[in-house]
């Protein structure tokens, strides 16, 4: 009885590893082999904690340089998100081997959360960065480190488990 249980677990075929274009998963849109997207969501990660940084300096201080310090972290991670986000959604469209992937879709959306929440931090803010910055717009900064950990993940999975968007050389 064990037998049929082990050649039934053999004879499972899945379906998405079979459709054409799967293992296609090397990044179309590049520069030299290196892929733009890899190489654009460094710096809307990295301004996203910077913003929370500065946040909570501001916070700790009282400092104004930190209040105009965060608007600036915030704005520019939003403007630089949209560039990985586009080069993200080009890829994501563009091969196969991406497209048919959940996983993909997952990072996706979490990713186009993430950039809407970036905006409405950096909105809010524009109205007064000073008072924006307590009690919510560090409240807003923080979630957003939060979902950017998030997104990261999910987008390092993406890499390093099934190789997403890499170049694979010649």
């Amino acid at each position: 009885m064990s037998e049929e249980i082990v050649n039934e677990k053999e004879e499972l075929i899945d379906p998405i590893a079979q459709s054409p274009g799967y293992d296609e998963t090397e990044s179309f849109v590049g520069i030299w082999g290196h892929p733009l997207h890899a190489m654009s969501v460094a710096f809307p990660v990295a301004l996203t904690f910077c913003n929370f940084g500065a946040d909570f300096l501001y916070w700790w201080s009282g400092e104004l340089f930190w209040a105009r310090a965060a608007i600036w972290a915030a704005g520019t991670a939003f403007l630089f998100g949209l560039a990985a986000g586009a080069t993200g959604t080009a890829e994501l469209l563009m091969v196969p081997g991406i497209r048919i992937r959940a996983p993909a879709w997952t990072h996706f959306v979490i990713a186009v959360l993430l950039l809407s929440l970036l905006g409405l931090n950096w909105g809010y803010r524009l109205q007064g960065y000073e008072a924006a910055v307590l009690p919510y717009g560090i409240l807003m900064s923080g979630f957003n480190v939060l979902v950017v950990m998030v997104t990261g993940w999910h987008g390092g999975k993406l890499v390093f488990d099934y190789r997403l968007g890499t170049s694979k050389g010649s």
